[in-house]
């Protein structure tokens, strides 16, 4: 009896061993479900958000990344003094951050000093891409966007506008342009929609503005007004939160407008549906795309650091959007005729100039073949 008894406990020793060992080998899921730990990713703001434009754009591409790819994300704005740069990017380079991101020019210099002495950081920075020539930034990938692609598209939209019929639409063949700087990435935007625009009409004129500030609506405002004063019917702003001064002149002057960079229509529908019934649609630099892209690839094992990569029609990274406003409001032959512009563009038809590498002299004759 004693024998069997024993023998008993032998076996349920044994039992409760393997069962232990059964449920040691099994690792506990993480919050990406698959056993991996979830990539964290630190966006940060050399501004601030709210800016219902460039920065807003980002923000959504992080949303994007933490929804479709399951990332630890996290946004951090610096606001708009420059001295806080710096040190706040040498700080989250010292903590526990797979990726970094930054984004505009203003952020290039910083990020070339503190990238090589983090080796095992990885950094994205986007409308810009650091002088890889200087060495040691083989963990940097930079973006940059085809605005000028774009910005065909949305100056061949405003030339058809100032062309036709359409009931805010005057007897004036002039455009307006709004821009934050006279800076190579605005020249961009500039350079790709006069070309749109005399691609429909060689004898359109555009008002250009150059705010000299990103952040000064009141500023942006008075510069659209003097343009509608002048006669343009629409006016296209590329100026981050200071554009937002030239929807509040299109208000004002009852004259239609084009956004740029998020959908600025359907962000004021709610707030201010007369504001977003005069903006036809906006120039998207999708920032948000491009950062999922990137993200997607580096899960992928794909994406390729230490260079920079320049993404336009082709890859959805810039182009108009197709909202509910320009369904409403544009023309049915309009909207046939962007879509064939667009494609002649993505399979290299049109080549769209851009204002990287052109000369003052040039970019000056091309300003002053349109001036009202």
């Amino acid at each position: 009896m004693g024998k069997r008894i024993a023998l008993l406990l032998v076996l349920v020793l044994v039992g409760a061993l393997v069962l232990g060992c059964g449920q040691s080998n099994e690792s506990a899921p993480d919050e990406t479900g698959n056993g991996e730990e979830p990539l964290k990713v630190v966006l940060l703001i050399n501004g601030t958000l709210g800016d219902k434009s460039f920065f807003d754009s980002a923000n959504n591409g992080m949303k994007m990344a933490e929804e479709e790819l399951g990332i630890e994300g996290k946004v951090i704005e610096m606001g708009y003094d420059p001295s806080k740069w710096e040190p706040t990017l040498a700080d989250i380079s010292d903590q526990d951050w797979d990726i970094i991101i930054v984004g505009t020019w203003q952020m290039t210099e910083y990020l070339e000093k503190i990238a090589p002495q983090h080796p095992d950081k990885k950094y994205i920075i986007f409308d810009t891409a650091v002088d890889y020539s200087k060495g040691n930034l083989d963990n940097v990938y930079s973006i940059l966007y085809k605005q000028n692609e774009g910005s065909f598209l949305a100056g061949a939209l405003a030339a058809m506008v100032t062309n036709s019929d359409m009931p805010l639409a005057n007897e004036e063949k002039i455009i307006g342009f709004l821009g934050g700087m006279d800076i190579p990435v605005i020249n961009d935007f500039l350079v790709g929609y006069i070309q749109g625009a005399k691609y429909v009409d060689p004898d359109i004129k555009v008002a250009i503005s150059y705010v000299g500030d990103f952040a000064n609506p009141a500023k942006g405002k008075e510069m659209a007004l003097a343009q509608y004063e002048l006669g343009a019917d629409i006016g296209f702003n590329v100026a981050g939160e200071t554009g937002l001064g030239q929807l509040d002149a299109a208000k004002e002057k009852n004259r239609y407008a084009i956004g740029v960079d998020s959908d600025q229509a359907m962000l004021f529908k709610d707030s201010d549906p007369e504001k977003a019934n005069l903006i036809l649609t906006s120039m998207l630099k999708r920032v948000d795309n491009s950062l999922l892209r990137a993200l997607r690839l580096y899960k992928e094992g794909s994406l390729e650091w230490g260079k920079a990569e320049n993404l336009g029609l082709k890859e959805e990274a810039v182009g108009l959007a197709h909202n509910e406003f320009f369904e409403e409001l544009v023309p049915e032959e309009f909207k046939q005729r962007l879509e064939e512009l667009e494609a002649k563009i993505i399979s290299g038809e049109i080549t769209v100039d851009t204002a990287f590498g052109m000369d003052t002299k040039t970019l000056d004759e091309i300003r002053n073949s349109v001036k009202p």
